[in-house]
């Protein structure tokens, strides 16, 4: 059995994806933009806000309602590697990075 150090230890060392993803929904052709540090857990925020029925998005929700879970696909567009030499704001890299996103694909068809 590892130690409290040794469990630290590994912690730090593990490598938590960042970056910006797109949720699409396959129905309408809709996507939802969205950046985080921690992509899988954003992603997991979402899904259990959407099925406890209150996301932040209304118009997200009703599709979601309307259609099904298994009519959304997530999709990882960007990743962002940590500088371990740097003190960077990584929110605020994020932020530009989803709107470089955004408007390099030319998406009209997004839920705001």
């Amino acid at each position: 059995m590892k130690t409290k150090k040794e469990l630290k230890q590994a912690y730090k060392q593990l490598k938590i994806p960042m970056g910006v993803f797109q949720i699409i929904n396959v129905c309408n052709n809709k996507v939802l933009i969205d950046n985080s540090i921690d992509m899988e857990s954003k992603w997991n925020r979402h899904k259990m806000e959407l099925k406890l029925g209150n996301h932040r998005n209304r118009s997200f929700q009703k599709d979601w309602n309307e259609y099904g879970e298994q009519n959304f696909i997530f999709e990882v567009l960007c990743e962002l590697k940590k500088n371990e030499k740097e003190t960077i704001n990584y929110n605020h890299e994020l932020k530009t990075l989803q709107d470089m996103v955004i408007e390099e694909l030319n998406i009209e068809n997004i839920y705001t």
